[in-house]
């Protein structure tokens, strides 16, 4: 572990900036790909279509000229096959969460600024890998799970962060630090420098202050005079410096999912049993190192053709067993799944969350007896993987070759996913389990 610390600072924060790429239009082609894939669509504020304006639109839109604050009339007539779309907000919101969620599995440090873009402090993450690991992963499973492209900025402040995640759209990772600052952001226009508007700009032109260079080298008592405090901001911030934290605004996740794409389609329930393992044992992790139980469980079946099923019930009782996770997600699945319909994509998420210090368990006799036993081992468990990796304890059903046991994995799932699953299932496999437990280490 020692050399991730290197990618750490000593003192100082890591901090990610997630912003989704032409999001509205992006949301409606994850869920309808079939009319909006590749398309040039765009989504218009207005009821009477005809006068309103565009809000947003795709990336094939805007790659024939079609621009937001257009209104439809002007974007008809550049592009008469645009495709206008009514907004859903009730769909966005949905989105927004699912992204939020994959984000806030790695730090409970996030401030969501729109419902498009949030903040990350991940500076305590290192479990998770280097922060480029986990900008990327975040990036990767925003687009695995939800279909959705989205830019991260790596950056040692907020300010660096959010300019490092505007330098490439669609999808791209970039990183800026203070040594980058004169190189990459003192010849641009003091416009493009975050929190500076048009108006801002145009007052520093007058002042002959062009480039956020010049607004980083000009005297601070001249800009105090014309700006107030925000004058003082504004040179530190040409700098790139800036000190404000993530403001972490959830007091708790709405709900802890995890879903895994598969590179081949699961066809058998004992397939899509050991899958759902792995997921109930992670999300369950997740739920207990936020002191959380859950009172309701969902499921997600996504088949080949992009379908997607989501089915949920209500439990008995609050829980925070892998155990219990499993035993329902099992229910469920065999409730909904008709046999032999192939599957891509599977998840489970945990829903209706409460504190544990809130919730009075009605528990029967044997459940109350077992239940001190069952926590204890449960919490030495967790206590062993945190300290030694995710496949130090693990129970029996987990020990698979599939590629779900790879959810536990931080390095290795995801991509690569694709790869071991191809790779000749000939080889001999206990040399690859004895790889993945010295990786673990």
């Amino acid at each position: 572990m020692g050399h991730i610390d290197d990618y750490y600072p000593a003192s100082g924060r890591v901090i990610l900036h997630v912003d989704m790429n032409a999001f509205y239009c992006s949301v409606h082609e994850a869920e309808e790909p079939e009319l909006y894939r590749g398309k040039p669509t765009a989504v218009a504020g207005s009821v009477e279509l005809r006068k309103g304006v565009i809000v947003t639109c795709s990336y094939a839109a805007r790659s024939r000229g079609i621009r937001t604050g257009m209104t439809v009339r002007q974007g008809l007539k550049l592009l008469p096959e645009l495709i206008i779309i009514q907004p859903d907000f009730h769909l966005y919101r949905k989105y927004s969460n699912a992204f939020m969620n994959i984000a806030y599995g790695y730090t409970p440090l996030l401030e969501a600024t729109s419902i498009d873009e949030c903040y990350l402090d991940i500076t305590g993450s290192k479990q998770f890998g280097t922060p480029l690991d986990i900008a990327s992963e975040i990036q990767h499973r925003i687009r695995e799970e939800l279909s959705l492209p989205c830019s991260v900025g790596v950056a040692p402040n907020k300010l660096l962060a959010k300019m490092a995640s505007d330098m490439k759209k669609p999808n791209g990772l970039s990183v800026l630090r203070i040594r980058d600052v004169q190189n990459v952001l003192w010849g641009k226009p003091c416009a493009e420098l975050f929190g500076i508007g048009r108006k801002t700009a145009d007052k520093l032109r007058k002042l002959n202050i062009q480039t956020i260079g010049q607004l980083a080298a000009a005297e601070e008592s001249l800009l105090v005079s014309v700006f107030g405090v925000t004058g003082s901001w504004m040179k530190r911030a040409a700098a790139g410096i800036d000190h404000a934290p993530v403001v972490a605004e959830r007091e708790q996740s709405k709900s802890i999912g995890h879903t895994t794409t598969l590179p081949k389609d699961v066809t058998t329930l004992e397939e899509a049993r050991r899958i759902l393992l792995n997921l109930s044992d992670q999300v369950g992790r997740r739920l207990r190192r936020q002191g959380l139980l859950s009172s309701g469980i969902q499921i997600t079946l996504r088949t080949p053709d992009m379908k997607t099923i989501t089915r949920s019930r209500h439990l008995p009782n609050p829980t925070e067993t892998t155990e219990d996770i499993y035993r329902e997600a099992c229910q469920l699945f065999e409730r909904h799944w008709k046999p032999g319909l192939p599957l891509r994509l599977l998840g489970v998420t945990l829903q209706q969350l409460i504190t544990k210090e809130d919730s009075a368990i009605q528990l029967d006799l044997f459940s109350y007896e077992q239940q001190p036993k069952k926590e204890s081992l449960t919490r030495v468990m967790d206590e062993l993987r945190n300290k030694f990796g995710e496949s130090a304890v693990l129970t029996a059903g987990m020990l698979s070759e599939d590629p779900s046991s790879l959810i536990r994995d931080h390095k290795r799932r995801g991509t690569s996913l694709q790869m071991d699953f191809e790779r000749n299932l000939g080889e001999d496999h206990q040399n690859k389990r004895q790889d993945a437990t010295k990786k673990d280490e």
